[in-house]
């Protein structure tokens, strides 16, 4: 039995221009878990993670059909900064702004309409901490986010989409250009925010789904190119008896 889950795909697809990303995925993602969406390159993995916060509307050329839901609400009849409020997003990539560590943290709730100072800095440093990264910075607040380690900047980036107290983590790819220590401690960091927040992953690395994830998503392109569903269930299942030999075939290296 998997949990609710806070967020659901039902029939999705998602068009760029003429071609088809995504065919038809439905998926519920449990709430309070970890759930790994992998699958070989070009299958839609960050289409569909992207999907989530509406992302893939920054394409002028992108449509979509059938629905997604966030809290039982359609996300296209929500406004997407509400959406992204609740649905936060960390990139590949750190991509601190060009501020100070605190300025960096208090920007999303600075949007959000609070001011107060004392208030701000409870929501700063509650959501460094969150993020393991406190006693790193503590004392060095005023100084440029630049000014950290790429796996430093990446902490400080999920501090920043903890400081809007989101339900959902998006996270794609969020160790891939970091060394081995930064990643574990984000793979540590994740397996304590799971207790607080549902979050999603894309990874190509079979061993780091199987290491974080509950819950896994496989997709597979067919002969148009386009992303589907093959498989979706407890990681644990599914690395030692998946259902579907493809999927056996891609987690065993067989291809992709």
């Amino acid at each position: 039995m998997t949990k609710e889950g806070v967020m659901k795909t039902i029939d999705y697809s998602l068009y760029y221009g003429d071609f088809k990303a995504l065919n038809g995925i439905t998926v519920n993602i449990p709430i309070n878990r970890i759930t790994a969406i992998i699958g070989p390159s070009g299958c839609g993995k960050s289409s569909l993670i992207r999907s989530f916060n509406r992302m893939n509307d920054l394409m002028s050329n992108s449509r979509t059909e059938g629905t997604i839901l966030v809290d039982g609400e359609d996300i296209y009849s929500q406004d997407v900064v509400r959406l992204r409020k609740k649905v936060g997003m960390v990139f590949q990539r750190p991509n601190p702004f060009p501020k100070s560590i605190f300025a960096n943290v208090a920007y999303g709730p600075r949007i959000h309409g609070i001011r107060d100072k004392s208030k701000l800095a409870a929501i700063v440093e509650n959501s460094i901490r969150d993020a393991a990264l406190w006693d790193e910075v503590k004392d060095d607040l005023g100084k440029s986010a630049f000014s950290l380690s790429g796996g430093q900047q990446q902490r400080l980036c999920i501090a920043r989409a903890l400081a809007v107290e989101p339900e959902v983590i998006l996270m794609d790819e969020p160790a891939s250009a970091l060394d081995p220590v930064a990643t574990l401690k984000i793979e540590e960091l994740m397996e304590k925010l799971k207790r607080k927040y549902t979050i999603v992953i894309v990874t190509h690395n079979m061993q780091q789904a199987a290491r974080v994830s509950d819950f896994t998503a496989f997709l597979l392109t067919d002969s148009e190119r386009a992303g589907n569903l093959i498989e979706f269930g407890p990681t644990i299942e599914m690395f030692t008896n998946p259902v579907d030999n493809r999927t056996e075939d891609y987690i065993s290296g067989r291809f992709g």
